[in-house]
């Protein structure tokens, strides 16, 4: 069963699989941080100055917090904020992934579109080519 085990991991789609988590993990890392550090700022101050990361709704009676962590420490909350900021973040990633997937289906298509050089005439070919030309010869000279 450990043999089995082994050959299963070391198959080549279960490796390309745990590099595409590894890497995804990572790409999800900078995404995260520009929706957050960079755009999200960016949105906020365009709309007034204000901060997504801290708007929510409480859902417990008693939460009169005005961060969103505090609010959490006080009870139940609705953090529609941090939801607007995830699907900002997911479509953000949903388009990076958009590009690098059209960019590899045209390199794709770039390469199967380039025609081949036409081949050189094969060694009979070049045979035949030069009877044909020595009998047109002969039939010149006869007349």
């Amino acid at each position: 069963m450990l043999n089995e085990f082994k050959n299963f991991i070391m198959r080549g789609n279960v490796m390309d699989l745990a590099v595409g988590v590894i890497i995804g993990g990572a790409f999800a890392a900078i995404t995260g941080s520009l929706v957050k550090d960079v755009l999200m700022p960016i949105i906020g101050a365009i709309f007034g100055g204000l901060d997504f990361s801290n708007y929510f709704a409480p859902l417990a009676a008693g939460v009169d917090a005005t961060t969103l962590e505090a609010a959490r420490e006080q009870g139940a909350v609705l953090a529609y904020g941090a939801f607007i900021t995830a699907v900002i973040n997911f479509l953000i990633i949903g388009f990076i992934v958009f590009l690098m997937v059209r960019a590899l289906n045209r390199m794709m298509t770039k390469k199967e579109e380039e025609p081949a050089p036409p081949p050189g005439p094969s060694p009979e070919q070049e045979l035949l080519t030069e009877i044909r030309d020595a009998i047109v010869k002969q039939n010149a000279m006869r007349l």
